[in-house]
This record gives C-alpha cells, structure tokens and sequence, in this order.
C-alpha cells in the first residue's frame, strides 16, 4: 500500500521544510569538497561534465513528476521513505547529491583518451556507459526491494529493467562524457548552459 501522500495531492509533502535534518549539512560539505577538490586541480571538464550528468537527472525527475500530476494516481517512481527534505515526488535532497558525486565519479574513472578500446574491440565511452548504467539499474533493484523506491507501472520496473537502463542512466553518462570531451570550454558551457535553462525553464513552469 502506498502513502496517501503519494497517491492523491492532498496530502502532498513535497518541499516541506519541516523535513529538515542536520545530516545533510556534512554531506553537502563533502559534496562540495568533491568538486572543490576537482577545481583546484583545474579540471573543468570533470566539474561541468558532472553538473550536466546531475542536470540530466534534474529532467528526469522533472517529467517524473509531471506524470503524477496528470495522471492524479502515481509518478513512474516514487521515494516514500523517510528524508530530510522531498524535491519532487522522487527526488529527496538526499538522492540529489548522491547523484552530484556520482557524475564526478563516472568521469574520474574515464579513460583520458577517448579512442582507447577496452578488450581491444569497445570503445571506451561505450564501455562505460553501459557499465556505470548497469550498475545504477542494479542498485535500483536493491532500493525498491527494501522499499525505499516504489514503482507503480508494469512497464518500469524489475519486469522492465531495460526502460530504467536507456531512459534513466545511459543518456547521463552519454551526455557528461559529451561535455567532458568536447574540445572547448565553450562548447562544454553551451552544452551544460542548454541542460540546465530547460531544467529550470520546466521547474518556473510546472512547480
């Protein structure tokens, strides 16, 4: 059975300050160490490669959301655990900076050269792509068996793994890996720039 709050929109607890909790003071800290650390080494690619995997997130979440209002019944996913602050229907403050690090993490154990073949046959950025894609569906798994993360339709889910992996994962590391090998600062900014302008643009219309 789902919360009530996450079915109707009476009982809505979306950015409810109220949630507050300490904890996620620290984990913003080390958060900002991460990228603080990146910028002190100049890895610009690295940082802007990580803000458009986060912002790639953003989007999801964003139409994640929109189905819930228009279906009035459920968004694809859904976090009904407890958390120190609720973004959007499947957003917390917690998965968000989870997902912040995670972008670092998938470019800093990229190859430098993009023309490296893994066994001798795979491109790299393939490679990792589908890897690190796997490995998040995989712990998708893990959180809807403990209830953590609930899905409501048949159609995305341990029946359907696959929409999870090319809806939810593989266009994130598609797109850091564009920003981080593109040849120019200005082309990683316009990249990032266009990401983040359509998040926010979404988030002034539909919250």
């Amino acid at each position: 059975m789902l919360p009530s709050y996450l079915i109707n929109r009476r009982g809505n607890r979306t950015r409810d300050a109220s949630q507050f909790k300490w904890y996620v003071i620290p984990i913003f800290l080390l958060v900002m160490l991460a990228y603080g650390n990146e910028i002190e080494r100049k890895r610009y690619d690295i940082v802007l490669g990580a803000a458009a995997f986060w912002g790639m997130d953003i989007f999801n979440e964003i139409w994640n959301g929109l189905v819930f209002h228009f279906t009035d019944y459920a968004a694809v996913w859904m976090t009904p655990g407890n958390t120190a602050y609720l973004i959007f229907i499947g957003l917390n403050i917690e998965i968000t900076m989870m997902f912040a690090v995670f972008g670092l993490f998938v470019l800093k154990v990229l190859p430098k050269n993009k023309k490296t073949k893994i066994f001798g046959k795979v491109l790299n950025r393939w490679f990792f792509a589908v890897l690190n894609s796997i490995l998040a569906v995989i712990v998708e798994l893990f959180l809807n068996a403990t209830g953590a993360l609930v899905w409501s339709y048949t159609w995305w889910g341990a029946g359907a793994p696959w929409l999870i992996f090319l809806i939810g994962y593989l266009p994130f590391n598609v797109v850091a890996f564009w920003v981080y090998d593109a040849k120019t600062m200005k082309k990683r900014l316009a990249i990032l720039g266009t990401i983040l302008a359509v998040d926010f643009a979404c988030i002034a219309v539909f919250v």
